[in-house]
């Protein structure tokens, strides 16, 4: 079983590798605005995998609260940034959550969090979307959790195919999302609407 933690030893480790890799692309790692790249980059990663680290059971910290709305909630709009796990290159878009309480709902700040503990990671999109929907499944015990997730990849807009204006959409319903095709359907009206403006 691989260590994905990324700790301070790792940290070094990380640099000597980003070294290896200027040098195999014909760069002088020592040259000024090289000689800090190792350590920027090491950081870098250390950030952007950060959801490795994050426990799952923590990460709720008592945020789950017993109510009796059984109408549909949804968290639209959640920005996400992630790294591709087949070329190391960043994909990144929007995901939107929904769930149907069976007795208690979860805190609204929980939701996005939920979304960046599993984009934080090397991810596939397709896989990152199920992640996320059996999660709160697991954890609300809800009527059930539909996430559809927007992404914009760079290994398909840099490289390969060169398609600037390409967007995957991935889905996961789970529960009535998936039993009750109205239910399915008012939650896919709900994220087309262009969103709403809230004054304050």
């Amino acid at each position: 079983m691989p260590n994905n933690t990324v700790n301070a030893v790792e940290h070094l480790r990380l640099e000597e590798a980003v070294r290896e890799l200027l040098l195999s692309v014909g760069e002088d790692p020592a040259r000024e605005g090289l000689v800090e790249t190792p350590d920027r980059v090491a950081r870098m990663y250390d950030e952007l995998l950060s959801g490795y680290r994050v426990n799952p059971d923590e990460l709720i910290n008592g945020a789950l609260f017993d109510e009796t709305y059984d109408d549909m909630i949804i968290v639209r709009d959640i920005e996400y940034y992630s790294l591709c796990e087949h070329h190391l290159i960043p994909f990144f878009g929007r995901a939107h959550v929904a769930y149907i309480p069976k007795g208690r709902i979860i805190g609204l700040s929980k939701i996005p969090r939920v979304v960046d503990m599993f984009a934080r990671r090397l991810q596939v999109q397709e896989k990152m979307t199920r992640q996320i929907a059996d999660y709160l499944m697991t954890v609300l015990r809800p009527q059930g959790v539909a996430v559809v997730v927007e992404g914009a990849h760079l290994c398909a807009m840099m490289r390969g195919v060169s398609k600037a204006n390409a967007r995957m959409t991935t889905s996961a319903m789970l529960g009535n999302f998936r039993k009750d095709s109205r239910t399915r359907q008012e939650f896919l009206a709900h994220i087309a609407r262009n969103p709403a403006r809230v004054d304050l």
